[in-house]
């Protein structure tokens, strides 16, 4: 089993950027690496070995799905589970997310003091802890 430290996030709303920081790293005691889109954070990405992707839906350009797709195709990267955040979660779309292998659909706007709680939460239930 894995111990969750590394989050990879991509939002490209750079307010809840900043909120997912500080409630991740502050109150969760995650580290945390931030990309404004899906482009970069593939371009980055192989720097980077991160125990979780958390992506945002719906961006400019990529998307969360494409960006996820994307970011699995990467060397290294294929296994790595993800998070979906999202202000659209229809009972449809959050089964399509899960169907792509994420572990779970967080509902923006979210509870920062409880979004770290939230992500470990759905860690475990994966059996990943």
């Amino acid at each position: 089993m894995t111990q969750l430290r590394k989050i990879l996030h991509v939002e490209d709303d750079a307010d809840i950027q900043e909120i997912a920081a500080i409630a991740l790293e502050t109150v969760g005691g995650f580290e945390i690496v931030q990309f404004i889109s899906g482009a970069e954070a593939i371009a980055a990405a192989p720097g980077h070995t991160p125990d979780l992707f958390l992506l945002d839906v719906m961006m400019p350009g990529l998307g969360g799905e494409e960006t996820l797709l994307a970011l699995r195709a990467l060397p290294g990267l294929a296994e790595v589970p993800a998070i979906f955040m999202t202000a659209k979660a229809l009972e449809a779309d959050v089964r399509a997310l899960c169907d792509l292998g994420a572990l779970g659909v967080i509902t923006k706007p979210f509870d920062p003091m409880s979004l770290a709680d939230e992500i470990k939460t759905l860690w475990r239930k994966s059996g990943r802890s």
